[in-house]
């Protein structure tokens, strides 16, 4: 009677006890779903005395919930595994043996040895858990029936379970600047040879032809010709082959004449601020890159910064300016060195070698910053222009997006402001870069012009992330951490293309453009 009215109390209180949830974090992981009982679609159990709902009495709970700390040892999980000989299946009187036990556990109520059962069917088991439901109906406690599927399906090695999470791959921190097919494709496929032949027959004739080397170099340059291709592009070298020698020695030599004529006013009042802050800039210059690290490769950088800030006065150094640098000298070191220049020791080059790498990447980069030196002018109206564009431009070719950035209040200079000042270096690997301006130097004003549709072109290619966040902090975030370590040619090829389709749309209807 006692029993009956325990089981009324709790029948009649519908708040159980305790609980028992999964907890989630780095050091808990997810329940294993293995570890949970599973029917069939067609085999699942139905019970007609006791509804399918949230336990409303503490048997019922009791009787549901996996008792985690009655497993058993890993000796006896092998040894049911372990199927038995022939020699030791059981026989007429093993049979009767086994009756024997039976009943003797039916009248003292306790458990027959597990070594002794035999291996249970899915039938049979799904028998028990309908014969367990209906014990408890009755009143009596039992374990949970789904306990023999958790000790004899559930228990892993630790070796199956690593084997069954999700392997990452292993990525460098920074990825190699020479590698071109961060696809996987073979170096030196036929096309790209052919192509390769075609850049050193321009590249050869008495004349070079400018306008079919922007066309070919378009869709990227190989990194054999790359260098003399990017100085003939840039307007530092000229197009007949006789010239090209002298004009090389002249720069070179006017260049480190600068420096004898400017390099030692770095001490100089006037000076002084300027040197200061291109001095604290260089070593945040691509930080993860060895290679921009060396000493050698630092003075090598604060020479060429100071030089140009001294020589356009309109402007002055400006923070951004010396991540412009870095690819002309990767470009041009890359010449001499044919393993990856990462982590090579510029110092140990021929020091005349290192006086060329460092004069011609000054004066490419000097001819690139001619094209957007109001990039750099007091107050950067070149920027602030660009970041209005682009957010007109936007709003005619993304309204979801646009309408998004309203919505929580996002201003495009929060995030744009970085990709026009630095050209998209901050957000791209340096590889990627190189590739980027093998079409910037092909197309006409592309620096200052096709850049603005490459930068709608990136922030379209991640649509789906931003509409995914729902505040100011998360999009800010994302738009100034987007995930491209993985990048390489293929993806940059892509955001060209979809660049040129922009440009082709909008560039010449003004109509389209403006609102």
């Amino acid at each position: 009677m006692a029993t009956d009215n325990r089981i009324n109390f709790w029948r009649r209180n519908a708040k159980v006890p305790g609980s028992v949830q999964p907890v989630y974090g780095a050091q808990h992981p997810p329940l294993d779903p293995c570890l949970r009982r599973t029917y069939p679609k067609d085999t699942k159990p139905k019970f007609n005395s006791v509804k399918s709902k949230k336990p409303c009495s503490f048997h019922e709970f009791a009787s549901s919930t996996d008792d985690a700390w009655d497993i058993d040892e890993d000796e006896d999980e092998e040894f049911r595994r372990t199927p038995l000989p022939a020699s030791l299946a059981p026989s007429g009187q093993d049979s009767a043996q086994n009756q024997r036990l039976r009943r003797q556990t039916e009248e003292t109520g306790s458990e027959a040895p597990r070594a002794l059962r035999p291996p249970k069917t899915e039938a049979q088991n799904l028998q028990e858990a309908d014969d367990a439901e209906r014990e408890r109906v009755n009143g009596k406690v039992l374990k949970s029936s789904s306990e023999a599927d958790l000790k004899t399906s559930s228990v892993c090695s630790p070796l199956q379970k690593q084997q069954s999470l999700p392997v990452r791959p292993v990525i460098p921190l920074v990825a190699r600047i020479s590698d071109q097919n961060a696809s996987g494709a073979p170096p030196m496929a036929v096309r790209e040879k052919s192509r390769l032949d075609k850049f050193k027959q321009l590249l050869a004739s008495p004349n070079t032809d400018l306008e079919e080397l922007r066309k070919h170099s378009w869709s990227g340059v190989p990194r054999e010709v790359r260098p003399v291709t990017w100085r003939l592009l840039s307007g530092y070298l000229p197009a007949n082959m006789e010239r090209r020698e002298l004009v090389l020695s002249r720069k070179r030599e006017e260049y480190f004449g600068f420096i004898e004529q400017y390099y030692h006013s770095i001490t100089d009042e006037q000076h002084k601020d300027t040197y200061r802050q291109i001095h604290i800039d260089i070593p945040r210059t691509n930080p993860l890159i060895p290679l921009f690290q060396q000493p050698t490769v630092q003075e090598v950088f604060e020479r060429i910064l100071f030089i140009w800030a001294i020589r356009h006065p309109a402007s002055g150094y400006v923070q951004g300016i010396n991540d412009l640098v870095t690819p002309f000298f990767v470009v041009f070191l890359s010449e001499f060195v044919k393993e990856d220049v990462e982590n090579f020791e510029v110092a140990a080059l021929p020091l005349e070698t290192q006086r060329n790498i460092e004069a011609d990447s000054f004066w490419c980069m000097s001819k690139l910053l001619d094209g957007i030196q109001d990039n750099y002018t007091f107050a950067q109206p070149g920027i602030q222009n660009k970041v209005k564009a682009l957010e007109e431009l936007v709003g005619r070719i993304d309204v979801d997006i646009h309408s998004h950035f309203k919505k929580y209040e996002v201003e495009y200079l929060q995030f744009a402001f970085r990709w026009m000042n630095n050209l998209l270096m901050r957000e791209l690997p340096l590889r990627c870069t190189i590739r980027l301006w093998d079409t910037y130097q092909a197309e006409t004003d592309g620096f200052s012009h096709f850049h603005l549709y490459v930068c709608a072109a990136f922030l379209i290619e991640w649509r789906k992330e931003i509409l995914s966040m729902v505040d100011f902090q998360s999009l800010l975030i994302l738009l100034q951490n987007l995930p491209t370590i993985h990048w390489g040619n293929e993806e940059v090829g892509l955001l060209l293309a979809e660049a040129y389709r922009l440009k082709y749309m909008f560039a010449d209807a003004p109509s389209h453009y403006k609102r």
